[in-house]
């Protein structure tokens, strides 16, 4: 089973919708653009959160175990994914790619 690289490409936050919508909250989303994290298979990767991985754990376990051309080949590598958490506040788009060894 190969590891899967998950990058943080970008993170968005729409405070027109936090303001008329959600109950103030410390600390949403500790994320940061350009953060790496590791999976190997299952296993969530350790500050990472609970949401997000569960939108993205099918694929994880996908690209783990040699999937590829999500939705009729949308990606340019086909060994990856875009994906965003389900946050509709400040939604976080992920990229996922299998790797092919550690140094990968």
């Amino acid at each position: 089973m190969k590891k899967v690289r998950i990058t943080v490409i970008r993170k968005a936050s729409y405070p027109d919708l936090m303001e008329k919508y959600e109950n103030p909250i410390e600390n949403a989303c500790e994320i940061e653009e350009g953060q790496v994290f590791i999976a190997n298979g299952w296993q969530k990767p350790e500050g990472l959160c609970q949401s997000a991985w569960e939108t993205m754990s099918p694929f994880v376990m996908a690209l783990a175990h040699g999937a590829q051309g999500f939705y009729d080949g949308w990606m340019k590598n086909p060994r990856s994914a875009m994906l965003s958490c389900n946050d509709g506040f400040r939604p976080v788009s992920f990229l996922l790619e299998a790797m092919e060894d550690e140094t990968d």
